[in-house]
């Protein structure tokens, strides 16, 4: 079965992608946020590119390597501090989507340290890793190959 590649993909469609990722990094939020949830979001995923992706842009942007492979069992650690752990639950549930999942002490935990100005951007960060998660996986392409740019790249 062929899949369709990135070079074959309508240009607009990678341009809106890539235009929503310049809106988040002038958003204000903290840019160890975004890796947290770039990382936590691609491996619910199992977007093995994404992962490869975001974890060498985290370590690159001075992350510790431990806090990046253990952000899936990030409630068990001690390695997050409360607001990434509300960053965490907010991004898990929001790509879950569970009705069962998505109560108000996750809302409740993200007001303690977020305006609703953040929250929203916050909310449009894990949309946007969930649409390249997705996007990435229906073309097959192979991880490893991602080499970091001195300007990270567009997602």
């Amino acid at each position: 079965m062929e899949r369709i590649s990135f070079s074959e993909m309508p240009e607009g469609l990678y341009q809106v992608l890539a235009q929503g990722e310049a809106y988040i990094a002038k958003s204000g939020i903290d840019k160890t946020l975004i890796h947290l949830i770039k990382m936590r979001v691609s491996q619910i995923n199992s977007c093995a590119y994404c992962i490869d992706m975001h974890y060498k842009e985290a370590v690159h942007a001075g992350e510790t390597p431990l806090r990046i492979i253990s952000v899936s069992a990030w409630r068990e650690t001690p390695y997050y501090t409360p607001q990434e752990q509300a960053v965490l639950a907010f991004a898990e549930t929001l790509t879950h989507m569970k009705a069962e999942e998505h109560s108000d002490h996750i809302h409740d935990d993200l007001n303690k340290y977020f305006s609703k100005q953040e929250i929203a951007y916050l909310t449009l960060a894990v949309i946007q890793i969930n649409s390249w998660n997705r996007l990435t996986r229906s073309t097959g392409v192979v991880p490893g190959n991602y080499q970091v740019k001195e300007k990270a790249a567009a997602h």
